[in-house]
């Protein structure tokens, strides 16, 4: 009987060792019909649970054996099934699963008429007015309106210097006043000049046009045939002269604010402020520049855009969670002032290292939310965030609509696949009780609390809360509240028309929080997935910078944006004073504007010289070798009290075109900040001296961001 049992084990081992050599690491690129890489692709094994997610560039890694069934799953494409033979590289292609085009839309004076296409002069059906953006949206593949602006439905993302789509681009062909035109220059057709449109498809439109039809065909007549008989060079020029229209948006909402003036050491000596990591002004300013619209002035908070960027500060060298870096140079824009680069680069810690995670999502799921650059992106977005979970980390999640409710109980890292399908059953309608949401998901955090673990709440929302607790101030008093558990807050903004920014950086300044506003799948791939450790990881909390000028050197400073930061002197020191958090390898960057010691400016306010008490004592040491003294302060993430760091600014400063890229490349996102903002209190607002500079700082730019942002000046240099 021994015998047989060990007989009987030795099989079982064999067997167990036989399926384990079996197992391998199949690897590959899932990519649509255009060889463009599909980012967020829901991977897995159909006989088990083992599943992954596509990267940025499409890539993905999965263990299987000779004989599984590997599914590719991706919204709005035809999923694939394939079977793990010999190869270990799997490489998909996925095909667009999308109604073929039906419809012919007849628009004329912001009205719609909607037709069906049975052949190439098409036979009047039915009639039903409508608004243009009703009428358009979602019906005409590659097509949408928004805020009266043309443009296409699938937003793309500049990456070094070509333009790679985000979704499927199973686009038809574009023709006007019988021209073909390219799916861009479609996109800037003004609405108004449109008379008819009709949409081909089939025999139809392969007929007339060949195989170039095969996709459809979108014919579009002008008013007066304005586009006839133009050669591309003459139609570009055209279309860009005429039809970038600056809009307001709809019912967006933004907290004003009163941009920073300068400033007297000797009536004003020190300067205070949190730290501010959120990037989601910059993601905004892109949305509106990319949609052709007028960029609202407090949508736009400079020390966001500077700090979107990312700029090659050393790592900490000691025990301190960051490292302090100072550069001095000219102003761009002020030609007899300096600016002072203050950088902080946090401290960079191995994946492995990471104490484990806590998630809860708090997602909207009301009606709001039904748009496609909504939910449906809040999904894709999401997606690559679970991918980057271990087996240690656990999620929840939480939905509201008119109420609250868990759907999904803390679930394992490792348990991808059900995560997932929890996120691809939600969907829109309803009310918005944001403030009941926000109370569950910080119940359902606390209950699941790890002690020295990463303990967060992700709430994902377009911001329209309207019902229960929706002003600013209650939300402001409702998070406050919440950051007393020791759970931290990330922010997720989503959409566009109704977009309640105020809302949303309320909650992340109050909640011991950070803000990302999720323009595209590429945002979502840089800030959940490239930057996960950044965004979902704190090294330090409540960081507050403090900065003295020398009076002998400094004549005025004025600090660059953080408007909404700016603390009192007494604040730096009171650790109950709340400030920003510093992620696994973040970078923040401030700017100060001095008026150096000696210098006539318009801007300067006229100082009194009279005054009997508030002299300043001449010291018999008058520190004429520092321009300044700052100060840090800092707790760990699970820690009470605060840890002081401070650093002497020598008054070392060099011209402009011998300072760093990163000195170059941050004052020009400043430059261009401030004149968006329509700045006062600088002098020259050239747009093409902001693109001079910006090119001349433009280095370590392998995921092509600063040449977006080049991109996007030129952009703006039609409407500013």
């Amino acid at each position: 009987m021994k015998s047989l049992k060990l007989i009987s084990s030795a099989i079982t081992m064999l067997i167990c060792f036989a399926t384990f050599a079996q197992e391998k690491t199949i690897k590959g690129i899932v990519s649509d019909i255009n060889a463009s890489p599909l980012p967020g692709v829901n991977i897995y094994i159909q006989k088990t649970k083992t599943s992954a997610t596509t990267n940025y560039n499409g890539e993905y890694s999965i263990k299987a054996q000779k004989g599984d069934k590997i599914v590719f799953s991706y919204i709005g494409m035809n999923s694939e099934t394939v079977v793990v033979k010999d190869s270990n590289v799997i490489n998909v292609t996925l095909k667009e699963n999308s109604n073929q085009l039906q419809e012919v839309l007849m628009m004329s004076s912001g009205t719609a008429k909607e037709y069906e296409v049975n052949s190439y002069r098409s036979e009047k059906r039915k009639m039903a007015t409508k608004s243009v953006a009703q009428a358009v949206q979602g019906r005409v593949a590659g097509v949408a309106i928004q805020n009266n602006t043309l443009y296409l439905a699938s937003p793309s993302v500049t990456k070094g210097r070509e333009s790679i789509s985000i979704a499927p681009k199973n686009e038809p062909m574009y023709i006007v006043d019988g021209v073909a035109i390219k799916a861009d220059q479609m996109a800037k057709i003004n609405p108004n000049d449109i008379q008819d449109v009709k949409v081909l498809k089939d025999t139809n439109s392969t007929s007339v046009y060949g195989t170039k039809g095969a996709n459809g065909v979108v014919v579009i007549a002008t008013k007066g045939d304005l586009y006839k008989n133009l050669s591309e060079k003459e139609l570009d020029a055209k279309l860009n002269h005429i039809n970038i229209q600056p809009t307001e948006p709809n019912d967006e909402d933004y907290d004003g604010f009163v941009e920073n003036t300068f400033e007297s050491p000797k009536t004003a000596p020190l300067s205070t402020f949190s730290i501010d990591v959120d990037n989601a002004s910059y993601t905004n300013v892109r949305r509106f520049i990319n949609n052709g619209q007028s960029v609202p002035k407090d949508a736009v908070r400079v020390e966001e855009m500077v700090n979107f960027f990312k700029y090659t500060y050393p790592q900490p060298q000691d025990q301190n969670p960051f490292s302090i870096n100072t550069e001095i140079s000219d102003s761009p824009w002020n030609a007899k002032n300096r600016v002072l680069k203050i950088g902080l680069q946090g401290k960079n810690i191995p994946t492995n290292d990471l104490p484990a995670s806590n998630l809860v999502f708090l997602i909207d799921v009301s009606g709001s939310m039904s748009d496609p650059n909504k939910l449906p992106l809040l999904k894709q977005s999401l997606k690559i965030l679970v991918n980057e979970l271990r087996n240690k980390d656990k999620v929840a999640i939480v939905v509201y609509a008119g109420a609250a409710g868990l759907v999904l109980a803390p679930t394992s890292g490792d348990e991808k696949k059900t995560i997932i399908d929890a996120l691809e059953n939600l969907n829109a309608g309803g009310s918005t009780a944001g403030g009941a949401g926000i109370e569950l998901a910080y119940k359902i955090a606390s209950e699941n609390f790890i002690k020295n673990g990463n303990n967060r709440v992700i709430l994902a929302t377009d911001g329209d809360f309207n019902v229960g607790s929706t002003s600013n101030s209650d939300m402001e008093k409702l998070i406050e509240e919440k950051r007393k558990t020791g759970v931290f807050l990330t922010c997720l903004g989503y959409g566009m028309g109704n977009y309640k920014d105020s809302k949303m950086e309320t909650l992340a300044d109050k909640g011991n929080g950070n803000y990302a506003y999720i323009d595209n799948i590429q945002e979502a791939n840089r800030f959940l997935g490239k930057e996960f450790k950044g965004s979902m990881f704190a090294i330090a909390k409540d960081v507050k910078i403090q900065i003295e000028f020398n009076p002998k050197q400094v004549q005025a400073y004025r600090l660059i944006g953080y408007e909404n930061r700016k603390l009192r002197p007494e604040d730096f020191k009171n650790d109950a004073i709340d400030a920003g958090e510093l992620g696994s390898n973040h970078t923040v960057t401030a700017l100060y504007e001095i008026i150096p010691a000696g210098v006539s400016s318009d801007y300067l306010n006229q100082q009194p010289d009279d005054l009997k008490y508030t002299k300043v004592q001449e010291s018999a040491n008058n520190y004429s070798g520092e321009l300044a003294t700052i100060k840090f302060r800092y707790k760990k993430p699970d820690g009470d009290k605060s840890i002081e760091m401070v650093k002497v600014i020598e008054n070392k400063s060099v011209s402009l075109d011998k300072s760093t890229e990163d000195f170059k490349f941050s004052t020009a996102v400043a430059w261009f900040g401030l004149k968006l903002r329509d700045s006062k209190l600088i002098s020259n607002k050239s747009s093409e001296d902001i693109l001079k500079l910006a090119k001349q700082g433009l280095s370590n730019d392998t995921e092509g961001y600063k040449a977006e942002l080049i991109r996007l000046i030129e952009s703006a240099k039609q409407v500013y």
